[in-house]
């Protein structure tokens, strides 16, 4: 597998489906920041998880692609965990933590490309809607 931007992020959103990551979104936020070009979202039932989930989008990288992360933020207690790769930053969440903070909402702009990079992940629910 080669190691572009767009392999990494395949590789992202399926470590994290394989941990049954639950409303994953991949945002496409390179035309709207200089932060990062895509942003990936999931939840998590439990912190147990959205660490489990963490653990295993870090793993799956370094082990398949020899990527690891910038900046990992949040492990503890883990209902937000932010990890860094530069081109793209994977947040996973706990539920009730991603309602809260509803970074759909905020990127409400970005263009939601999940299907590019999965066919495993169901249609996103959009845990935060976006209102007018």
């Amino acid at each position: 597998m080669t190691d572009s931007i767009e392999s990494r992020v395949r590789v992202a959103v399926a470590a994290a489906l394989d941990k049954k990551a639950i409303d994953l979104d991949v945002l496409s936020v390179g035309e709207l920041t200089s932060i990062a070009d895509y942003f990936i979202l999931c939840s998590a039932t439990s912190e147990r998880q959205a660490q489990a989930i963490a653990d295993s989008v870090v793993s799956k990288l370094k082990d398949d692609l020899d990527v690891k992360p910038l900046l990992v933020e949040g492990t503890t207690p883990g209902r937000w965990i932010l990890l860094d790769f530069g081109d793209f930053i994977f947040h996973v969440f706990t539920e009730d933590c991603r309602r809260f903070y509803g970074l759909e909402r905020l990127w409400g702009d970005a263009p939601n490309v999940t299907a590019e990079y999965s066919e495993e992940a169901p249609a996103p629910r959009n845990a935060i809607k976006k209102t007018s």
